[in-house]
């Protein structure tokens, strides 16, 4: 009886410290912050400047489009498939394990593409940087969540977490421009390493661990059949554009996969890979509505407006970029006050204006498609940074809150996979919406036009669902 009594005492005191994530009364520091924010930038910063050395790429290796098409892609196609283990693994094993042990794959990788002999290492090594983000981006997230207990200043460390999407968007293209230009493609891969190697190291120290399984386990069939319905939705994206009646059939096996993933969970219960009850938080709803909604517009924006530019002989690759950076600039300088404008407006009204926002960026830059001036577009792109930065942070927030902290791995997947998601559909839908309309200024405006109209909608409906009465954490 003393034995058991002994053990239940020790594991209660094991949940309480798991539940907590750090001692009662610590606050977090400038480092625990500093520490995620440069996993946020080693990934984004590696995906951006990638796509500015395909080229180099290819020449070195002497490999054809096929090839370098796969040194992107399987980045994105890993990235995707594993997210939802990513957040699993975080919850039930440790979610600063799992950070570190993401962050140490991501150095691997970048080693390896570094140093690569041949294209096939070379993708090899990206796909396997595709496993360490899709670690060390949930995990981030969800420490975050169990960490700062304060809403106050959780909005305050989300704020600054989302800038640094926005800073890698903003230094991505120059920095990899001009490592590639002054010591070749293999710089943009050495020189995140040290970044990812100061945030494994410095996450030993600055980060409590914390985990909290909850009766929930690893289940090989949720995973596989998770895996084929967002890996099969990545599919689809890369090959909408070259194969698009492949990219149909990846779509249906999406749908149909994501079907038999649901019917699984619900037998599941609360132990299952992805607890079907989290969408009964109506606020959970509406920022996973809400944040597919903008990364449907931001996405389809970013791949388009260049598109037609370049296609145009307005702006060449460098001068697009250039055009582009009022978005980014405007993210990164609004993402860090989101934090105060959610405490103070509330997070409704913060997140799906932003979205709104996105929207009449688009609406204005549809409008202005036929205009030999660009400073339209640049005032669209403008909103599109503006609403971003109002809502990123707090819709990142909004999701991992609606949830308990004992799901937050969860919860920071699931709400990664709806960024992926709607990047992907809005890339799809908006890019086919282009192709249709003969491309050009016309296929701008029709997709620019739809996409800034769906997305205030989209507003509207996260607005009405996050509305009703306030959920609180199961």
């Amino acid at each position: 009886m003393d034995d058991a009594l002994s053990r239940r005492a020790i594991a209660d005191c094991t949940q309480r410290r798991d539940k907590a994530g750090a001692k009662p009364g610590a606050k977090p520091g400038a480092m625990t912050l500093l520490t995620l924010c440069l996993a946020v930038l080693v990934a984004q910063v590696d995906t951006a400047v990638v796509n500015l050395a395909t080229r180099p790429i290819g020449d070195h290796f002497n490999a054809g489009v096929i090839a370098l098409q796969w040194v992107i892609d399987s980045y994105n196609l890993v990235y995707a498939v594993l997210l939802l283990t990513g957040g699993l693994l975080a919850d039930l094993y440790g979610r600063r394990r799992v950070f570190m042990v993401g962050a140490a794959l991501f150095t691997i990788a970048s080693l390896i593409c570094a140093i690569a002999p041949s294209i096939a290492i070379l993708i090899f090594g990206r796909a396997l940087a595709g496993v360490g983000a899709a670690l060390l981006l949930p995990a981030s997230l969800a420490i975050i969540r169990v960490v700062w207990h304060d809403e106050a200043d959780r909005g305050r460390a989300l704020g600054i977490w989302a800038a640094c999407n926005g800073l890698a968007m903003a230094i991505g293209p120059t920095l990899g421009g001009l490592l590639i230009h002054h010591f070749g493609w293999r710089s943009i891969f050495l020189v995140v390493i040290p970044l990812s190697v100061a945030a494994l190291g410095f996450a030993v120290t600055s980060i409590p661990e914390s985990s909290d399984p909850k009766g929930r386990h690893f289940d090989a069939s949720a995973q596989i059949v998770g895996a084929v319905a967002l890996g099969s939705l990545a599919f689809a994206a890369i090959q909408s554009h070259d194969a698009p009646a492949i990219a149909v059939i990846a779509f249906v096996i999406a749908v149909l996969a994501l079907i038999v993933f649901i019917r699984i969970e619900s037998k599941h219960g609360t132990a299952a890979l992805v607890p079907l009850d989290i969408f009964q938080s109506r606020k959970f709803r509406g920022a996973v509505t809400a944040t597919t909604a903008m990364t449907f517009g931001m996405y389809g924006t970013l791949f388009l407006l260049p598109l037609t530019w370049q296609s145009t002989g307005r702006f060449d690759a460098t001068g697009a970029g250039l055009a582009l950076m009022p978005m980014a600039l405007i993210f990164v300088m609004v993402s860090p006050f989101s934090g105060k404008l959610t405490q103070k407006f509330g997070v409704r009204l913060v997140t799906c204006g932003g979205v709104a926002i996105i929207g009449c960026g688009l609406l204005l830059i549809g409008g202005s498609a036929h205009r030999a001036s660009i400073l339209a577009a640049e005032v669209g792109l403008s909103l599109t940074g503006l609403g971003m930065g109002f809502a990123t942070g707090p819709l990142m927030g909004a999701a991992v809150a609606a949830v308990a902290a004992a799901r937050s791995g969860t919860a920071s997947a699931l709400i990664n996979v709806a960024r992926m998601a709607g990047a992907t559909i809005g890339v799809a839908i908006l890019g086919a919406i282009y192709a249709v309309a003969q491309g050009g200024p016309g296929g701008l405006r029709l997709a620019m036009l739809f996409g800034g109209a769906l997305q205030i909608i989209c507003a509207a409906v996260a607005y009405r669902t996050m509305a009703s009465r306030q959920d609180s954490p199961k």
